[in-house]
């Protein structure tokens, strides 16, 4: 059992408005390496450009600390909160929505976020960010900010497939998401996969999946071998990068999988942009 220990909200918000602003302008060093990689092995010229000017974006946007991209996303913040940590001076939720709102008005980040779905009134600080919580052992407090940029957000799909769809079923679908998301979101792409579970969850693990190092397959074979299949399938769509063709379409595909009941099968595949951008911290 671990040591009981105190960590004040303040620190949380200091903590999430350093990554919000981190998260906008600095590329991840494993989907800048898979862009590279993918450079030098793309043959179709305007492919290989594209991907070379994407790739300069980035550099760009690290050197001056810029964005990387005008759409700096709602903030979708992940919590995983040591069950020995005890938080003390205020609400982990108003501390978190305090980082975002710092982060974003003190790293001049583009206000996406609107009050109401329908009636559409910015709240002018990007807040509220979306904040999933999962309680863990231990005494540390790991928060991973996540801007989710809409272009690839609104090309994400969820189905309730039968049992009876099986294996062909699931990628089926997958592969027609990305089909469909064509060049509309921001190609080369990163596909998040969720299987099982129920209907919110499936959402929830797809999204999940997107935080995983591009260079790590899913710990159970069955699914690493399916990621690398997918992979090679929407690559073999020819959409490419920008949606100019080519073999690079996706630069990496990620599955996660819950139990779920026996008359159901929930897929959700969550698409994310060339630019997929998170940054974490233990406290």
């Amino acid at each position: 059992m671990s040591q009981l220990k105190e960590i004040n909200v303040g620190e949380v918000t200091k903590a999430v408005r350093q990554l919000a602003m981190d998260a906008n302008y600095y590329l991840p060093e494993d989907v800048k390496g898979r862009l590279e990689e993918s450079q030098k092995k793309e043959k179709w010229i305007l492919a290989s450009d594209t991907l070379g000017r994407i790739i300069n974006n980035a550099d760009l946007a690290a050197e001056e600390q810029l964005p990387m991209c005008q759409d700096t996303g709602m903030a979708v913040v992940f919590v995983e909160l040591g069950q020995d940590v005890r938080l003390v001076g205020g609400s982990l939720e108003d501390a978190i929505n305090e980082g975002v709102r710092q982060g974003y008005a003190d790293g001049f980040l583009r206000k996406s976020v609107v009050e109401d779905p329908l009636n559409r009134v910015n709240t002018k600080d990007n807040t509220p960010a979306v904040i999933n919580l999962k309680l863990v052992p231990g005494n540390t407090l790991r928060i991973q900010v996540a801007p989710k940029g809409f272009g690839s957000e609104n090309m994400s799909q969820m189905t309730m497939l039968k049992p009876s769809d099986g294996l062909a079923g699931v990628k089926e679908f997958i592969l027609k998401v990305c089909k469909e998301a064509g060049p509309n979101a921001c190609p080369p792409i990163v596909v998040g996969v969720g299987i099982g579970g129920t209907f919110d969850k499936a959402a929830a693990i797809a999204k999940e999946a997107l935080m995983r190092p591009l260079d790590q397959p899913n710990a159970k074979p069955f699914y690493a071998d399916l990621e690398a299949e997918l992979l090679e399938e929407i690559n073999g769509l020819g959409i490419g990068p920008q949606g100019y063709g080519g073999q690079t379409t996706a630069i990496a595909v990620a599955i996660e999988y819950y139990p779920t009941h026996i008359a159901g099968l929930p897929v959700a595949v969550n698409i994310n942009c060339h630019a997929t951008r998170h940054k974490e911290i233990t406290l």
